[in-house]
């Protein structure tokens, strides 16, 4: 007899609890679902976060929800109206799920990352189960397919397409102008460009590596002085890095030029703000942390808004990402294996089994991506 019980790692925010949960087996119901088994899960900063009780809401029902957002997994079961997977099939989920609203243009298009009504759920995050758990079941437009060549890193997609969808809609805004040479490929559309990435957690190094992989002159500006292990890391796939406790924001203007494009990966309010002040004529500035409960900063806001106006700027908020996004950073992250492989393995800092939860949630972050296997 099957079991109709699983392991699971979730919270129950009613009891403030971080724990092991005996989580209902999943199963098939519809011909449109894929059953999938879960191999590898990353363990991000949201993840923390949740296990902090600031947000993380449970499905109705429950008075628990189960982790994890970024997860590698295997094809177990496809239902009878499945074509684009069968079993064996190496899979990478995404995260957000459509509002039910008619009226919502971009959930009735499977654009929920642009939902209108902020009545969407996300996995392992808002009032949807996660993949932190043996087993999964959802519905086969959920999943991309990973090839198997990828199969050591493809746990990283997710992080990836934080960046792929920041980096779609710096192509879209920047064509308001005449930004890019006529006829340039995609492979070199930044080229004559500067970015900086801010940051080097995962999010920021594979932003590093896509901006640099599209010809822009990257550089990754963090807080630590160097020598530290993601500096070197930053350094061995050819991307300058700079403390912002030894270069001021003038000094990193200075050393970059005109900068052309700033990819905020670090969720700090303080020192994005303090970068927005040198982003250059007709720059963009990509957000896409989201800072935790903090006093409030001052901020400069004569000069930021005259620079804005004068220099014909833009700031860009982006959250989630669509299928062409996880199709992008798979395609990314192979052309990355190729150019950069041991910079790319790097990335994952440590392997942990299910049992190892606790230290990787609640205690001392260290390293740069930790996983939780489950095969």
């Amino acid at each position: 007899m099957k079991s109709t019980k699983m392991r699971a790692v979730g919270v129950v925010p009613s009891r403030k609890e971080v724990r092991l949960i005996d989580h209902a087996h999943p199963q098939v119901l519809s011909g449109h679902e894929v059953k999938v088994r879960a191999l590898e899960v990353g363990i991000c900063g949201t993840d923390r976060e949740i296990c902090t009780f600031v947000y993380g809401s449970p499905p109705h029902g429950h008075d628990y929800l189960v982790l994890g957002h970024e997860s590698l997994g295997c094809v177990l079961e496809v239902g009878d109206q499945v074509t684009r997977f069968k079993p064996g099939d190496l899979v990478v989920p995404s995260v957000r799920r459509p509002c039910e609203h008619i009226h919502c243009l971009s959930c009735q298009n499977d654009r929920q990352d642009f939902c209108w009504t902020g009545d969407f759920t996300e996995r392992g995050i808002k009032m949807t189960h996660g993949f932190m758990t043996e087993f999964y079941v959802d519905y086969e437009k959920y999943f991309t397919y990973a090839p198997p060549e990828l199969r050591e890193v493809a746990v990283l997609v997710e992080p990836l397409t934080v960046a792929e969808k920041g980096m779609e809609q710096l192509w879209k805004v920047q064509e308001r102008l005449p930004w890019l040479p006529s006829g340039a490929p995609s492979s070199a559309r930044g080229l004559g460009k500067n970015a900086v990435v801010l940051g080097a957690g995962p999010v920021g190094i594979l932003g590093a590596m896509l901006f640099k992989s599209q010809g822009f002159n990257t550089t990754v500006y963090s807080r630590s002085r160097k020598p530290n292990r993601k500096a070197e890391l930053v350094e061995s796939f050819g991307v300058p890095y700079l403390s912002s406790e030894e270069v001021s924001v003038e000094e990193l203007a200075e050393r970059v030029g005109n900068i052309d494009v700033v990819y905020e990966a670090v969720g700090k309010a303080d020192i994005s703000f303090n970068v927005l002040r040198v982003l250059g004529m007709n720059g963009a500035f990509i957000f896409t942390g989201i800072p935790g409960p903090h006093a409030p900063i001052p901020v400069q806001g004569d000069a930021t808004m005259k620079n804005i106006v004068l220099k014909n700027q833009v700031m860009i908020g982006t959250v989630n990402a669509d299928r062409a996004a996880f199709e992008s950073a798979i395609a990314n992250l192979g052309i990355f294996m190729k150019r950069w492989p041991d910079s790319v393995r790097a990335v994952i800092t440590g392997r942990h089994g299910i049992d190892d939860f606790e230290k990787l949630l609640l205690g001392k972050a260290v390293g740069i991506k930790n996983i939780i296997c489950l095969d």
